[in-house]
């Protein structure tokens, strides 16, 4: 009985075996093919990484570097090929003497083609009985040497030359290297440096460099951070006895809706010839293309 059982057992485990290896034949018979499909990761995003980081647009640059982060720094490109924008600015400041002084500023945007973009301001500013003059006009023009990401600090060069009224002093042309980089998720941050001198005058030189770092608190909605300010100014006739200046403050950024935003940025001055405050307000809104169309926009975005 031991030697049947035996048997039956081995016949039973062989007639398994066969038909385990006849499946794929009889898959290949009936013209099935059975392919290995290759291994899927699936990686699923931090809660710590805002969508206001992805690269978008022509150059792949991050979606927050389209909205002005900064008002005292700027960061590559805020247009690509004919897009366009506007912004009003205020900027107030309040010397320890007890006077004041207000500029107010109309900033027209535009991208162009190959990295550039082109702005014109309206500048306007009260005398000390409170009273609007016309200051001048400025055109503006950046070129971005690369793609974002290509070069280290995205490195974006700067000009503007500023037509003065000429009852308000002398013509301003300036030149800046705008940096600007994501230090980690949720963290971006930006430095200009900057040349500025007057074409007549006292021909008054300014060397300076501005930076600006911030956190994003709510994507898409809101951030804050820190900005600062140095500059070293000297007239003709007084180099020896520059005006330095250092400020710094607080800065924070509020975008509502899909095309505004709304920046505010009260500084404080730490030297001896620093005003006591120097305050910005910016309003900014995105008017769109020339072409009717933008540059691409996450599924995300569109409902906003």
């Amino acid at each position: 009985m031991k030697v049947l059982r035996s048997l039956v057992s081995l016949a039973s485990l062989t007639v398994v075996a066969l038909l385990t290896a006849a499946a794929p034949a009889r898959g290949a018979a009936t013209g099935t093919n059975i392919t290995r499909l290759p291994e899927v990761t699936v990686f699923g995003q931090a809660h710590d990484i805002a969508s206001e980081e992805s690269r978008i647009g022509i150059n792949q640059q991050p979606e927050w570097t389209f909205h002005r982060r900064f008002p005292t720094t700027r960061v590559y490109l805020q247009k690509e090929e004919w897009e366009m924008g506007f912004e009003q600015w205020w900027r107030g400041r309040f010397l320890k003497n007890g006077k004041q002084a207000h500029k107010f500023q109309t900033e027209f945007e535009i991208g162009l083609p190959y990295r550039f973009q082109f702005d014109l301001y309206e500048k306007f500013t009260s005398d000390e009985r409170g009273r609007m003059r016309h200051l001048g006009v400025a055109p503006e023009l950046r070129w971005a040497l690369a793609e974002w990401g290509k070069i280290p600090l995205n490195p974006t060069v700067y000009a503007e030359w500023q037509f003065t009224d000429h009852t308000r002093g002398p013509d301003v042309w300036e030149i800046k290297l705008l940096l600007g980089e994501q230090l980690a998720p949720r963290w971006h941050w930006g430095l200009n440096l900057i040349y500025e001198q007057e074409a007549g005058g006292s021909r008054t030189t300014e060397m300076a460099w501005s930076q600006g770092i911030s956190y994003t608190v709510i994507d898409r909605k809101l951030s804050a951070g820190l900005e600062m300010r140095f500059a070293h100014e000297t007239a003709r006739g007084s180099r020896s006895q520059p005006e330095i200046t250092y400020m710094l403050g607080p800065s924070v950024q509020w975008r509502f809706g899909s095309r505004f935003h709304l920046d505010l940025v009260p500084l404080l001055g730490v030297t001896r010839d620093a005003p006591k405050v120097e305050a910005f307000v910016v309003l900014s809104m995105d008017l769109g293309t020339l072409k009717g169309s933008s540059r691409y926009t996450p599924a995300s975005l569109r409902s906003q």
